[in-house]
């Protein structure tokens, strides 16, 4: 014999089924309001903080490099003119301290992408942060190797043999391969740390940004084998100002929150 559905009748029963089902609901919109809440507040204040500065800095030193080639690809610098040739000893240091900065200021950037990541997307995240740390150490080392000693070897128009190994010739030189592999690296960061954004909005934008920034690594890499290549390549001059510059508004954004 079939049961009847037992339907609740207005009364005590009633409201005491209706009063149960509203706290189940409210301990359910209470409980996951109360998970955002700590999600949030497990990442302190200084990561978003160092994140906007170091963010704010790359992308001041990638544009500052980005006028400095500019400049040179003009003739303006002394070089003659075009990528193939190779720099004076100011257009060394116009192109190359922005650039030592940016090294540097982009591994703190990384550091702090890494800290805020979901924990779900942290392998992501860690492996940016660790192609964006050997990125830094090759450029800086190379980049502080031309202003210390080739630079001033140039000014002074004494390029000796112990000078020329470490020349800067582009396409036909060991640091500037170096350099190409240096700058593979970071494309490689940001292409695996872009799948640590998940969000809409904002951190949809970095994370194309990021990507873009990634997709080009083939055209840095091969270079020397196929010089138009470079021209691909100089769409760096937009991927990194525009990664860097919507994380830090992102980064900005995250920080009124607290």
């Amino acid at each position: 014999m079939r049961q009847a559905k037992q339907v609740p009748v207005e009364g005590t029963g009633y409201d005491e089924w209706t009063s149960s089902r509203e706290a189940l609901a409210n301990g359910k919109e209470s409980a996951f309001l109360k998970g955002q809440k700590e999600i949030h507040m497990e990442v302190p204040k200084s990561v978003y903080k160092l994140g906007f500065w170091s963010a704010v800095l790359a992308a001041v030193f990638s544009v500052a490099y980005d006028i400095g080639q500019l400049a040179e690809w003009f003739g303006l610098m002394g070089s003659g003119g075009g990528p193939e040739r190779d720099s004076t000893w100011y257009g060394l240091v116009v192109l190359l301290v922005p650039s030592l900065f940016l090294g540097i200021s982009f591994v703190v950037m990384m550091v702090s992408v890494h800290q805020q990541a979901p924990t779900d997307r942290r392998v992501w995240s860690q492996t940016g942060l660790t192609f964006a740390t050997m990125y830094g150490t090759l450029i800086c080392m190379n980049y502080f190797v031309q202003l210390t000693f080739v630079a001033p070897a140039l000014y002074r128009g004494d390029v000796s043999d112990s000078v020329r190994p470490f020349l800067f010739n582009v396409f036909n030189s060991f640091t500037y391969s170096v350099d190409l592999l240096g700058y593979s690296f970071m494309s490689l960061s940001t292409l695996f740390a872009a799948f640590s954004f998940v969000g809409p909005g904002l951190e949809k934008t970095v994370r194309w940004f990021f990507i873009a920034n990634g997709l080009i690594m083939p055209f840095i890499a091969l270079q020397n084998f196929y010089h138009p290549l470079i021209w691909v390549a100089s769409l760096w001059a937009v991927t990194v100002p525009g990664a860097t510059i919507s994380l830090a508004v992102l980064f900005r954004r995250k920080l009124r929150r607290f």
